[in-house]
């Protein structure tokens, strides 16, 4: 069983913010495959079925960002997941630019909350992650302003494009293609397409 959470906050408000990116990858996938992500199980919004061939839960944290690492643990314990083969996380990355994404098999938090209470919960950070670029916060931005802001008209249209990368890299993940991910998703491509 595979788990595939998706970070961000829940309730209203934060819809379409630049933290929630997480969830809207979970969204395209349970819509993709069919997937009823309504269940409430260990403090998160889960929902059951098969990407690929392979079994799957989707999950979206109920704990608000910084304590996502409280709900994924108990899920993965659950589970009996390997964490380092079966849990891909999908997050926010303000040093990406908007829409391009970076797929790693582990790593540090990088600074992100969400991510360094993930390691903290599971006292490991050898777990599968897709970073979804959101734009770096402009120097005179406060940073939990700027990542609960909303997208310009320009940045949705390259964060639909962002999505659809991570939900396709998640497929290939879930084949057992990690390697082909990495190298399909993490070279840079410049701003204009070129």
């Amino acid at each position: 069983m595979f788990i595939i959470a998706g970070l961000g906050n829940p309730k209203k408000e934060y819809d379409n913010t630049r933290h929630n990116i997480g969830f809207e990858v979970i969204d395209a996938l349970a819509d993709k495959y069919n997937i009823s992500v309504l269940d409430i199980k260990n403090k998160a919004m889960t929902g059951k079925g098969i990407i690929e061939g392979q079994k799957v839960i989707l999950v979206k944290p109920l704990t608000y960002m910084n304590l996502s690492g409280e709900s994924i643990r108990p899920l993965a314990d659950y589970y009996k997941t390997d964490y380092e083969t079966e849990l891909i996380i999908i997050s926010d990355d303000i040093n990406l630019p908007p829409g391009q994404i970076r797929i790693r098999k582990k790593g540090s938090a990088g600074g992100h909350n969400g991510l360094k209470n993930i390691i903290r919960n599971l006292g490991s950070s050898d777990f599968q992650r897709i970073r979804v670029g959101v734009g770096e916060k402009p120097k005179e931005y406060d940073l939990a302003d700027y990542v609960l802001g909303h997208f310009t008209k320009e940045e949705k249209f390259l964060m639909k494009e962002g999505v659809e990368k991570a939900v396709k890299a998640a497929e290939m993940m879930l084949k057992g293609d990690m390697d082909q991910a990495m190298n399909e998703f993490n070279r840079k491509v410049a701003i204009d397409g070129n």
